[in-house]
């Protein structure tokens, strides 16, 4: 088991079957190309691996708000379906805590979906606390 960025084409299209379970929008044809679009803006894709296969993905960027500082934002967070309940999230969501603070980030946070009733459990035992209510309107 290890927990690694990727950064070549093979390790970015490796991450792509869990990440579209999160994101089943997304198109394996296009995903390389929007993930490395994305990374020119700061966007870093990490991933716990076991056996040689990427089981959970997290994509993340690190910015500066007058609101909270330096603060490394989750984008993406999730587990393979079938691979839950083995600590993988956990052990993912740490790393990411320690790439911030290697980082000098004063924070870390994420946006969750209303109906994202199991994630909620998971963040709330990780320590995290619901500050805030994101709104939004498409354009």
């Amino acid at each position: 088991m290890s927990i690694q960025l990727a950064e070549s084409e093979f390790k970015i299209l490796g991450c792509f079957p869990v990440i579209c379970q999160l994101r089943p929008y997304l198109e394996s044809a296009k995903f390389v190309e929007q993930v490395r679009y994305q990374m020119k803006e700061g966007y870093k894709l990490a991933f716990l691996e076991v056996e040689q296969q990427a089981v959970a993905v997290a994509g993340f960027r690190i910015s500066t708000s007058l609101a909270s500082g330096k603060l490394l934002y989750i984008d993406d967070l999730v587990v393979d379906e079938f691979k839950r309940s083995n600590s993988y999230g956990k052990q993912l969501f740490q790393w990411l805590i320690e790439y911030a603070k290697n980082h000098d980030c004063k924070h870390l946070s994420l946006d969750s979906g209303v109906q994202q009733f199991a994630a909620h459990r998971f963040y709330l035992m990780q320590r995290m606390s619901i500050t805030s209510h994101h709104f939004s309107m498409e354009l």
